[in-house]
């Protein structure tokens, strides 16, 4: 099964709750972390919601 490398690239300051509470669940925390998660439509969907602060590539 394929990986997916994410990375926080925006703050998360001034976005909505659910977006942060995304951003958390996917295990990002600073600017610039990255963590590498199983490649399925639940972590598609959360990377989908926080588009605009992650980058996402896969490995």
């Amino acid at each position: 099964m394929a990986k997916l490398k994410i990375t926080l690239v925006r703050s998360t300051s001034k976005c909505r709750k659910n977006q942060k509470a995304t951003v958390e669940a996917l295990g990002l925390k600073k600017i610039g972390s990255s963590v590498e998660q199983q490649d399925n439509p639940q972590i598609r969907g959360m990377i989908k919601t926080v588009s605009h602060l992650v980058s996402v590539e896969e490995i």
